[in-house]
């Protein structure tokens, strides 16, 4: 570990492991270029030896890569079980934005559009794909079903991994299999591109709160809710925006593999641009690296020296007391982690279940299909001016507050829904209004719920908790596809109820037992919640 914290623990077989995933990637462009004359369609072609090669370098590379981001055994056990560090990490809390919290900002933005970019990529190469492959289109939606699982999984075990390995390490692993699963650009047969469909998934779900607890632990106080919140609206706007461009650009001429491959330079780009992510000086500490600690933070606070002195009331995570993974659902969090992880699969519902099917209910609604799509497209843009209002109530008011006002007027937008079909309301301006509000509640809770989440865990479990909660979103999706299947959402009334109802449960508990995090430090939040 270098003085900033940017070098690895094994360097050569972390490059190695690099070379390897690219080398396994290139050996599968020969067969690809030699289907140029067929418009790229591979559907059914054998694999030839250099592809074979390829596929069995790219987990190669990926279990190098981890080798060489993995730390010293003893090093993981701090991590689980540390000691107390009487840091000054209020030295780093207090100060101005700087030079080196941009370079962050921006490199972790960069990360998260990339991140949302892959699963986004999903929808655009559907068509194609089905047309290559001659399936069916519930045949090509157990892609989608396959990338949710991952995002799922990867959530929950990249989680997990931060908290051991680093909040860098991992970004950087997410990053390696980006990279890897671009052969899916290449792969003949549709069961290839589910696995590596699943695979991108996992790297896409365990990038999200990664970013998120890195941002929570690097960025002083003052500034860290509003620079959490705008992270996930920028970032997630910008991966949209990088599909939708990229399909427009390449698909046309290239086809829709062209997007899988761009999963190589996209990926490589994060790497490339690893000197400017250095590993979070809280988790340096935890792991007893306290040197690298002192420096990275004083890296962050403009170069002042840390002190010894804490101000009045300053605290670390390390004097409270000690929890462990399970107690996340039975501890002192216990509450709260149940509050989010209900609310979380509850959007997962409403935003891959209830939105989904909405058009189709407005038409049963007596909105013929066009009104309906004109509807939906209005709706979305009057919702849209919804995120600087997300982010002005999260840094101005309060974090608590704005993520329980989101969740009770998401419940209150799928009530209203309930109401328009029971009571056989038909009046255009309401169903707008419901839909307005339904948008623009249902992207201030995920705009909130993942940054509060990063900030109220303590540093060996921040990143784990973070990831329990993304995953819970994204169960909520594989239920929301699953149940659209077994034909729930077109139920109307019904489901809008079903959703509203543990959104409402998760507004009232968080409510009760949530805590303030706006303008309290990190270990000040745990302080307060071991009182």
């Amino acid at each position: 570990m270098s003085a900033k914290g940017i070098s690895f623990h094994h360097p050569v077989a972390f490059w190695l492991g690099c070379a390897c995933v690219i080398a396994g990637v290139l050996a599968h462009l020969p067969m690809l270029a030699m289907a140029a004359p067929m418009h790229y369609h591979l559907a059914g072609m054998p694999m030839d030896r250099a592809m074979r090669v390829g596929m069995a370098l790219v987990p190669l590379g990926v279990l190098l890569a981890g080798y060489g981001l993995m730390p010293r055994l003893a090093q993981m056990r701090r991590a689980l079980h540390p000691e107390r560090s009487p840091l000054p990490f209020h030295v780093a809390d207090h100060v101005p934005l700087n030079r080196e919290h941009w370079k962050l900002v921006i490199v972790l933005t960069l990360a998260l559009a990339v991140d949302v970019m892959k699963p986004a990529t999903i929808g655009f190469v559907m068509p194609g794909m089905a047309a290559e492959y001659g399936i069916s289109a519930a045949t090509g939606g157990l892609l989608a079903l396959s990338a949710l699982i991952g995002t799922t999984v990867g959530s929950v075990v990249w989680g997990r991994l931060g908290d051991l390995f680093g909040r860098r390490a991992t970004i950087l692993l997410s990053a390696l299999m980006f990279m890897g699963t671009s052969i899916c650009g290449a792969m003949p047969a549709f069961g290839w591109n589910l696995v590596m469909c699943f695979m991108m998934g996992a790297a896409a779900g365990g990038m999200l709160p990664i970013t998120f607890t890195l941002m929570a632990e690097t960025i002083p106080t003052a500034h860290r809710g509003w620079l959490l919140v705008a992270l996930g609206g920028v970032g997630t706007s910008a991966g949209y925006l990088l599909a939708s461009g990229a399909a427009t650009l390449f698909e046309p001429s290239f086809g829709w593999r062209a997007l899988w491959l761009l999963n190589l330079p996209t990926g490589a780009l994060i790497v490339l641009l690893n000197r400017y992510i250095p590993e979070s000086p809280r988790f340096l500490a935890l792991a007893g690296l306290e040197d690298q600690a002192r420096r990275v933070l004083q890296q962050f606070s403009g170069n002042q020296p840390p002190v010894r002195n804490a101000p009045p009331g300053a605290t670390h995570a390390h004097d409270a007391p000690r929890i462990g993974m399970r107690q996340l659902l039975r501890g002192r969090h216990a509450t709260i982690t149940w509050g989010l992880l209900v609310c979380a699969v509850a959007w997962g519902l409403a935003n891959f279940g209830f939105l989904l099917w909405l058009p189709a209910n407005l038409v049963k609604l007596g909105v013929d299909a066009q009104a309906s799509a004109a509807l939906l497209a209005r709706s979305a843009v009057l919702a849209l001016p919804g995120v600087a209002v997300v982010v002005g109530c999260y840094q101005r008011w309060s974090s608590i507050r704005t993520l329980v006002l989101f969740i009770a007027l998401t419940a209150a937008a799928l009530l209203l829904f309930f109401a328009v079909g029971a009571l056989g309301w038909r009046a255009n301006a309401l169903t707008t209004a419901a839909t307005v509000l339904l948008l623009l509640s249902v992207s201030g809770v995920i705009a909130t719920l993942i940054p509060y989440a990063a900030e109220i865990y303590p540093v060996h479990l921040r990143s784990t908790g973070a990831g329990l909660i993304a995953g819970g979103s994204k169960l909520g999706g594989i239920l929301g596809a699953l149940l659209g299947v077994l034909g729930l959402f077109e139920h109307f009334m019904l489901s809008a109820l079903l959703i509203a109802l543990p959104m409402a449960a998760a507004a009232w508990v968080l409510a009760r037992r949530g805590i303030e995090t706006r303008g309290h430090g990190l270990e000040a939040i745990q302080q307060a919640l071991a009182d």
